[in-house]
């Protein structure tokens, strides 16, 4: 539910982050009788599966083949909603300050929250697109040049030009060829850095003829009128240009991420990253744990299932701060069960 008017609350965690793993620690701290208010500086739940790439499908999910972003974080919101969260979008957390065994949450809207332990999940912190260096992009931004896709079908029977050689790159170039009249992927080298399967995919796709390589290239410039563009220029390492005949650029050169305020609360950090107790998910604060990209340990890996598995973890981790009297009795979902089922 939306938070409510009331400026000063109080609630067992505090969750900064309303992306995937954030939504499931909702759920595991729910299962252990732990209340949770959630804040994030978007509008709106799930991070970057929802702001980023909705439609786009995600393989590592337990039981789930292919799931698209955008169900992925409905499905968690509905797993949530028994636990009765308190949302508070569009405000960021800016500071955190020791309150006897817990914690004083103030966010930039004047929010303040008690709570006994904080959870950061906050993804890669704060981030926005790796603009190219190109003359007059910005005029273009947003009508004809996008540095993520909503919807497929907004891209039907238009020539997409695609830069870049990631996962986004190619995922996109796959799932766009559907639906496009002609996919251009410009790169600066053959090889792509993504998943091998997917560039094998799109290899078959521009076998096809359903995309078209643009290699070894760099963008160079733009040719429009100011709000759409009529082509896309690229030029070679030999300094030779040729022009794309296109409706839409779309450069996916990755993410400029910053940490914002979470810099500034004196955790211990690893490369823009949370270091914390493997065990625990604990950072170097007592009481502030992290979980899902933004926190760091000896073998971590960058997976949503890995980060979900760090929600169940770092609610156990906290059961005893929010109930210090109780013993914690553990019992599965399938002979507990969860709240109206």
């Amino acid at each position: 539910m939306a938070a409510t008017h009331q400026t000063s609350q109080e609630t067992d965690i505090v969750i900064i982050g309303a992306g995937p793993v954030g939504l499931f620690a909702i759920f595991e701290a729910g299962m252990l009788k732990m209340r949770c208010h959630v804040v994030d500086t978007l509008d709106f739940t799930g991070g970057q599966c929802t702001a980023l790439y909705p439609e786009k499908p995600i393989y590592d999910v337990a039981a789930h083949p292919a799931v698209e972003a955008a169900e992925l974080i409905t499905r968690l919101e509905e797993q949530a909603a028994p636990f009765n969260p308190v949302y508070h979008l569009g405000q960021q957390v800016t500071e955190l300050q020791p309150e006897g065994e817990g914690w004083q949450v103030h966010t930039s809207k004047g929010t303040q929250i008690r709570c006994k332990a904080v959870l950061i999940a906050a993804g890669c912190g704060a981030f926005g697109p790796n603009r190219p260096p190109l003359e007059g992009i910005e005029q273009y931004e947003g009508k004809s040049v996008f540095y993520l896709v909503r919807r497929k079908e907004d891209f039907r029977g238009k020539r997409v030009v695609i830069a870049g050689g990631g996962d986004s790159a190619v995922d996109w170039a796959i799932a766009l060829a559907e639906v496009a009249e002609q996919i251009y992927v410009v790169h600066r080298r053959p090889k792509f850095r993504a998943a091998p399967e997917s560039v094998t995919r799109m290899e078959t796709l521009a076998s096809e003829g359903k995309i078209k390589f643009v290699i070894p290239y760099q963008l160079h410039g733009l040719e429009g009128d100011g709000e759409t563009i009529s082509g896309v220029v690229v030029q070679d390492l030999d300094k030779n240009t040729r022009t794309l005949q296109a409706d839409v650029l779309l450069p996916f050169f990755g993410l400029a991420m910053e940490l914002g305020p979470i810099a500034n609360w004196g955790l211990n950090l690893d490369q823009n990253r949370i270091a914390v107790a493997a065990e625990t998910l604990e950072t170097s604060a007592p009481g502030i744990y992290a979980i899902g990209d933004i926190c760091h340990y000896p073998g971590k890996l960058k997976l949503i299932v890995c980060g979900f598995s760090e929600a169940a973890m770092a609610a156990h981790a906290i059961y005893p701060r929010v109930h210090p009297d109780a013993a914690l009795h553990f019992e599965y979902s399938t002979t507990k069960g969860v709240p109206g089922a």
